[in-house]
């Protein structure tokens, strides 16, 4: 049978169960508030009886068999992914409610707005032609107008630019957790080695890194296996085994080892970073277009996740798109403004510099200019046509070299008047050069001499349209070379009213034959914003076939839409991660009421075994007095 030692130990071992509870409670309410920790219980046992002795086995005290986590991988993994759906859509939403603010024309003003001024001022110089007062209105309100167009863009791009640098600090931060999971595995693998003692908080700080991580970039944990220990509690269920994190199928950790997810910006002209995951062998694997959780997801949808070859700048994502939207709207405003402002005649026409081959096919120059034909026009000093010849465009068509380029046909020698005169045509009035800028060069069509002009001769370009005769059915030749500008610039970042009408805006002409009191230009811009004219970019595989207003209206209602539905979804996002909240902390998260219930149940635990501890002593006492 045991001593009366053995019973003082039966007692002791009571009181440091007790003791091990009574920490653990005390632990546990230390960290009620703290992010991450996971309650903690101690499990205890009765320790191994006394065998061989009479009556039989005799009880040898308790021992406390380990401190468990109350962890359920299963409900840890649906709040881990409900975190990266929320950080994902929250980011989403916040951002599309800011691009939206770019577009308030909720409120009746902003480019819609302009545009409608815009062209009720070309309406009032059609009215009165030769007034100065209207074309100085006209100057200003066309540079109102793409002052906007610029500012707009330029905070589309500002934007964009912040979700890179935005990319940059989170896979730097991705980068950074991963490391330091690695080193915790580690760290656990050495505390839980032999399997006596559990790594508790080191979990507890793995698991807040990979709620860290999953909000970033989505990533997957996977281990080897997960055990269920329902006598301890029903909701334990602790991942053990092996352990690595994935994006995609790429792992970032593996155990003690991480593999870091390369960002590199140096070969891209436009500063976007890329990213890549680099293999044992070297070999870089594009990798951006694989990450679509979480917060880096999100910012890849919205700046774009693939690159083009040339300058580095994102073939798709929202702020993409609208930023090549609004491209397209200005192209389309410059080019098809400045087709029909060729018409007004002049003495010098001169195309934007171009990068194009002048012997190269002007329909696969790059440019938009489209086969069919336009015609040169000749005005004497009254305004008559003094002569008129077509100039056809096909696939075959060059700018200057060879006999069915644009300058052989204006040059050739024929009679365009049926006059039988040979020294009244085109080609007696009209020169054609090509000047070569490198890389680029500039096609120019003048009066041969200045007498010609001195005579009073002009000429204009007008193009040949449609049976119904709508704007953007012809070549655009004057419009896709900028032969005679009303505006200047190729695009949203520099649209702008042309230089010589800015400083003076009374040259602006509302006329095509240069006489008083005609308004045939005027009356075609007018016409020209019901029509419906192709909206293209080389960015964008789309084109969009519709009116200017039709163009921004796709624009804003693209904005508008995409944040509405990113709100709502939202809304959905949130509700479910707040129950997933709910669930995951009514598993793991400390109770306080819980926690002092148990503290008042360990006290009376260990007075009780102290009580034990005190009656051995007495009975030792007892002891040592008989023999006395």
């Amino acid at each position: 049978m045991g001593s009366i030692f053995n019973t003082l130990s039966i007692g002791y071992s009571g009181l440091s169960a007790a003791q091990v509870a009574i920490d653990t409670t005390g632990h546990n309410i230390s960290n009620a508030e703290a992010d991450g920790y996971t309650r903690q219980r101690v499990v205890t046992e009765a320790a191994p009886p006394i065998s061989n002795v009479t009556p039989g086995a005799v009880g040898n005290g308790t021992q406390v068999q380990q401190i468990a986590r109350i962890f359920d991988q299963f409900v840890f993994t649906n709040f881990s992914n409900a975190s990266a759906d929320k950080e994902s859509s929250d980011f989403t939403k916040s951002t599309l409610q800011q691009l939206s603010t770019y577009f308030p024309e909720i409120d009746n003003v902003g480019i819609k707005s302009d545009l409608h001024e815009y062209y009720n001022l070309w309406q009032s110089l059609s009215d009165n032609p030769d007034n100065n007062a209207v074309k100085v209105a006209l100057a200003q309100q066309t540079q109102t107008l793409t002052q906007h167009l610029q500012s707009t863009k330029a905070q589309v791009v500002d934007l964009q630019n912040q979700m890179n640098d935005k990319l940059k600090v989170n896979i730097d931060e991705v980068n950074k957790i991963a490391k330091e999971i690695a080193s915790i595995n580690i760290a656990i693998s050495n505390t839980e080695a032999g399997g006596i003692n559990n790594a508790n908080d080191l979990r507890d700080k793995r698991n807040l890194l990979e709620i860290s991580l999953s909000k970033l970039v989505g990533a997957k944990v996977t281990t080897g296996k997960i055990e269920s220990n329902t006598a301890i509690d029903s909701n334990v269920a602790i991942k053990s085994g092996s352990y690595n994190i994935s994006i995609a199928g790429f792992n970032i950790v593996d155990g003690a080892s991480y593999h870091p997810i390369g960002i590199d910006n140096t070969d891209n002209a436009s500063g976007m970073y890329d990213l890549y995951y680099e293999r044992q062998d070297g070999v870089r694997i594009p990798f951006a277009h694989e990450i679509t959780g979480g917060k880096v997801g999100a910012i890849l949808d919205l700046r774009g996740s693939t690159l083009n070859g040339t300058d580095g700048v994102p073939t798709n994502g929202v702020l993409q798109n609208v930023r090549d939207q609004l491209d397209m709207l200005a192209t389309g405003l410059i080019e098809n403004t400045n087709n029909i402002y060729a018409k007004s005649s002049d003495t010098l026409m001169q195309s934007n510099q171009v990068f194009v081959n002048p012997a190269s096919a002007v329909v696969s120059s790059g440019l938009n200019i489209k086969k069919g034909s336009f015609d040169i026009v000749l005005y004497d000093i009254n305004g008559q046509v003094a002569a008129k010849r077509t100039i056809n465009i096909d696939d075959l068509t060059t700018f200057t070299n060879g006999t069915n380029s644009i300058k052989s046909q204006i040059e050739a020698n024929q009679d365009d008047n049926a006059d039988n005169n040979g020294n009244n045509d085109i080609d007696d009035f009209i020169a054609v050069n090509y000047d070569t800028y490198p890389p680029g060069g500039a096609l120019s069509f003048s009066l041969k001499n200045s007498g010609l002009e001195a005579q009073g001769y002009t000429f204009a370009i007008e193009d040949n349209l449609d049976s119904n005769n709508s704007f953007g059915s012809g070549t655009n030749f004057a419009g896709g070379l900028g032969m005679h500008r009303f505006f200047e610039g190729t695009n949203a970042s520099d649209i702008n009213l042309a230089y010589d009408l800015r400083t003076d805006p009374t040259q602006i002409s509302a006329h095509a034959a240069p006489i008083s009191g005609n308004n045939q230009v005027s009356l075609d811009m007018v016409q020209s914003q019901f029509e419906k004219i192709d909206f293209t970019h080389e960015n964008s595989n789309s084109t969009f076939h519709d009116t200017v207003y039709g163009m921004f209206d796709t624009i804003a209602t693209g904005v508008g839409t995409k944040t509405n539905a990113a709100i709502l979804s939202s809304d959905t996002i949130t509700a479910r991660y707040n129950a997933v909240q709910q669930e995951y902390n009514s598993v793991s998260q400390v109770n306080i009421d819980e926690e002092m219930s148990n503290l008042i149940r360990y006290q009376t635990s260990y007075g009780a075994a102290a009580k034990v501890i005190t009656t051995v002593d007495q009975m030792m006492n007892t002891l040592l007095g008989i023999k006395q």
